[in-house]
């Protein structure tokens, strides 16, 4: 491997301990990776204990030894997560600790498995993991979600080059997406993170009752609760330091309100939900919930999802993203939400993030519902955005002006 490939390596893995998870002295960190990203996860474990870090551990995953469980444990498997490993994240995040998920499924992992087995350990590990979940949304632990190559969503991603040049190209996309190609990416991102906080506080200004969403297969009117929060770049952990907890992100977000959501909507990218692709969906709301659901391919596996339990078939995010962002630019669909999600705006069916609403950190799920955010073991991003989407706002005195035109801010 050359030497300035060897160079942006290292300045990615410098960015994503000073930015991401921004490690402080004497921290522990969790480094969650693929077995493939090997060489770049040392470079991550170098960079933070350079940065201070106390310990860090890294728990591999082999998606070969994934789906040689699927194909060969009895059925109880399933319905089987370890307690010990509930209990490691929690005591993690109860001690101050970050955790960095290098998180790149492949997106044809699961082609032939019964779905049924999927949605079981999906929600085994759901329920198993609930206070750590909780941990994560109200930001007790810093967390950062990062992206690195492997050969298969290469092969998923860039079908179209050779099959010798895809991590390659894999690896430039990555690169340029996280700003790793500028002279100095944490710089980079500073600038990046002060415009999202621009667009952030314009929209907290506006104080907007409603947004309505036009755009081909969807017009859907979604409230947001009186006291919501726009928020967007990075956010701080209870002890007030600052991390980015998607790498990239493009996005800024909100709640919606529980019971506001009326209309329809459909998806304009693929879904890659835990290995399984989910493709065309359309949903129909009433008062918050999805009452009629569509897809041309996946549909079993929607359904897995909206009876997750009650909360499924509720929102609990939607974010606004332009459409002119550097990955929309790039003109290719990722197959990995933490990609696609910040090239088209989007919404998530499942938990709100309690630090959507005015001092929502604190609050109880029961005190969280009553206040209009919505309460779910799943939290799920699927993509809505198009060079045709509208969206109106509507003001507290029920003006109405427009907020996006032809999938970009108005």
């Amino acid at each position: 491997m050359d030497k300035d490939f060897q160079l942006l390596l290292k300045k990615y893995a410098e960015l994503v301990i000073k930015v991401g998870v921004n490690i402080q002295p004497d921290q522990v960190l969790i480094i969650q990776a693929p077995i493939e990203t090997a060489e770049f996860t040392r470079l991550v474990v170098a960079s933070a204990y350079e940065a201070g870090a106390k310990y860090v551990q890294v728990e591999w995953d082999d998606e070969q030894v994934t789906r040689i469980r699927y194909e060969k444990a009895p059925d109880s498997s399933f319905a089987y997560y370890p307690k010990w490993q509930a209990d490691m994240m929690e005591q993690l995040a109860e001690g101050g600790g970050a955790v960095l998920h290098i998180k790149v499924p492949d997106p044809e992992l699961f082609r032939g498995i019964d779905s049924s087995k999927v949605s079981t350990a999906v929600r085994a590990a759901a329920v198993a993991r609930e206070k750590y979940s909780s941990y994560v949304r109200s930001n007790k632990v810093t967390w950062s979600l990062i992206k690195a190559p492997t050969q298969a969503w290469a092969d998923k991603v860039f079908a179209d080059l050779p099959e010798d040049q895809r991590i390659q190209a894999m690896w430039e996309a990555v690169f340029l997406m996280n700003r790793v190609d500028q002279d100095d990416p944490v710089a980079a991102w500073q600038a990046h993170i002060a415009q999202l906080k621009e667009s952030q506080e314009r929209m907290n200004r506006k104080r907007y009752k409603s947004l309505h969403y036009r755009a081909p297969g969807t017009d859907l009117r979604v409230e947001m609760p009186e006291e919501h929060l726009w928020l967007g770049g990075g956010d701080e952990n209870e002890d007030g330091i600052y991390f980015v907890a998607n790498m990239p992100t493009e996005e800024i977000y909100t709640m919606p309100l529980r019971t506001g959501v009326n209309g329809v909507v459909s998806s304009t990218l693929p879904l890659n939900l835990n290995g399984r692709l989910i493709e065309g969906i359309k949903l129909t709301f009433k008062d918050g919930k999805v009452v009629a659901y569509e897809a041309q391919t996946g549909l079993e596996d929607l359904a897995s999802l909206l009876e997750t339990d009650e909360g499924a078939s509720y929102l609990g995010e939607m974010a606004l993203v332009p459409q002119d962002s550097p990955i929309s630019r790039m003109g290719r669909i990722f197959y990995n939400t933490g990609i696609d999600e910040n090239a088209s705006c989007h919404f998530a069916l499942g938990s709100s993030y309690p630090v959507n609403i005015k001092g929502g950190t604190k609050l109880s799920k029961e005190e969280l519902l009553a206040r209009g955010a919505n309460v779910s073991l799943t939290h799920v991003d699927f993509m809505i955005g198009c060079p045709e989407l509208e969206i109106d706002g509507e003001l507290p005195d029920g003006t109405i002006e427009p907020v996006f035109r032809q999938g970009n801010w108005a």
